[in-house]
């Protein structure tokens, strides 16, 4: 079983359709998402049609639950953009389809699992809400030990948008130590964090995500150029996206 792991796709349409046709070319089984669907980005309601006919389920990250209930404890410009992404399904025309678009989203899950792996879209102790950052492994042994007592074997994260492997010594390797690949030890408790299909933080503006390969006991994470330039355009286009969204996509930030 081949297992596309997606995450934190942020309203990126063009992010989205170039990992999925990827995905296509790869022989893989399913898809899951881990969450962020919503926000920043400027197409939200065709990234929701997307993710419900793709994948096998998918996650309620913070974004998915601002604009569903109330955005909290977000910056200026992610407010304003998740107030006007709720605001595009309320314009849809069709009543059927918003319907049935809110009713999706209504119904994300906040955890999950697949074979040995723990799924949340934050942390296994705040699932929504709690970064694990690539720097704690070093600066926080606390709050990690915290973490990997919740965490049986594996688990998948997303939220920071920085892709990479922690382990329990605790150490955290982003795929470039790993040769894009990491391979199971079984001695190690690990999360993985594909990274961010839209909106990636690495200083690398491709989108990210990884596959979970079954018979290879491994995680392949995979980088991909997209139309970024356009879906900057489409963000200065709108007055109510702060125009900082675009050009941190230029930046992988």
């Amino acid at each position: 079983m081949r297992t596309a792991i997606i995450s934190d796709i942020h309203g990126n349409v063009e992010a989205l359709t170039t990992v999925l046709a990827d995905i296509d070319s790869r022989k893989v089984d399913r898809v899951i998402c881990l969450g962020d669907i919503l926000g920043y980005g400027p197409d939200p309601v065709d990234c929701v049609e997307l993710v419900a006919q793709r994948c096998e389920w998918s996650l309620l990250g913070n974004h998915d639950y601002g604009a569903l209930y109330e955005p909290t404890n977000f910056n200026a410009a992610a407010e304003q953009a998740a107030y006007w992404t709720r605001d595009q399904f309320k314009r849809e025309q069709d009543d059927d389809e918003a319907e049935r678009r809110w009713e999706f989203l209504g119904t994300l899950r906040v955890r999950s699992t697949f074979d040995s792996f723990l799924c949340v879209h934050g942390s296994p102790r705040r699932p929504i809400n709690e970064y694990i950052f690539p720097e704690d492994a070093i600066n926080s042994p606390v709050k990690m030990s915290q973490i990997f007592e919740l965490v049986d074997r594996h688990c998948f994260v997303g939220h920071t948008h920085v892709p990479g492997v922690f382990t329990n010594e605790p150490d955290f390797y982003p795929p470039t130590d790993l040769g894009g690949v990491y391979q199971f030890n079984d001695e190690e408790r690990v999360i993985i964090n594909p990274g961010s299909v839209g909106q990636p933080r690495d200083l690398d503006p491709r989108a990210s995500y990884a596959i979970h390969d079954e018979t290879a006991n491994a995680v392949e994470f995979h980088r991909l150029e997209y139309d970024v330039e356009s879906v900057v355009q489409k963000i200065y286009a709108i007055p109510e996206l702060n125009n900082w969204l675009g050009d941190r996509l230029l930046e992988g930030r």
